[in-house]
């Protein structure tokens, strides 16, 4: 369990833009219309986040999102901590998510994967060759990285992955 940061700018764009806040409330009682529309939104990122994770095919028990400002709580049970693992990435590797919050158990529990934040001319070789002396190793740090990543040559600076020990 931990607190992970992410680049808040960086990622895919689950949410859209801005115009995506629910319809403004009468205004009665400015303030707790506010507040209101807040939580819808809340609610409706932590929905979309969900519904990103089980996409993906990451099995997880009782999955529970509680998304507050740009931080998301995750709550849930998974079989092995790769999978918790690319959970967090998941959600973190999401445009408007800063920070997520890990609340996730794990059954079979297994050392943790590094996690590397992609800088600008980094390929997944140079990323194998800077974590194991091995350049050819890349293909290690894509397989861990499936079901996010679609290609070794798709990756963008931001992005965070899951660099597995050998």
């Amino acid at each position: 369990m931990g607190l992970f940061s992410f680049l808040k700018a960086a990622g895919s764009k689950l949410f859209g833009g801005k115009s995506e806040a629910a319809p403004s409330a009468p205004a009665t009682n400015p303030n707790a219309a506010m507040e209101a529309l807040q939580e819808a939104a809340e609610k409706n990122k932590a929905a979309a986040l969900a519904a990103q994770v089980v996409s993906h095919g990451i099995p997880v028990e009782n999955l529970d999102i509680v998304v507050e400002d740009d931080k998301a709580t995750v709550y849930g049970q998974v079989e092995s901590t790769a999978a918790k693992e690319k959970v967090i990435l998941i959600v973190g590797n999401t445009e408007g998510i800063a920070t997520v919050d890990d609340r996730i158990s794990v059954i079979n529990p297994e050392p943790e994967a590094t996690f590397y934040e992609v800088k600008k001319g980094d390929s997944l070789s140079k990323i194998a060759q800077e974590h194991y002396g091995d350049m050819m190793k890349y293909p290690v740090i894509f397989e861990a990285n499936k079901p996010m990543l679609t290609s070794p040559d798709l990756i963008y600076p931001g992005q965070v992955l899951r660099i597995p020990a050998l």
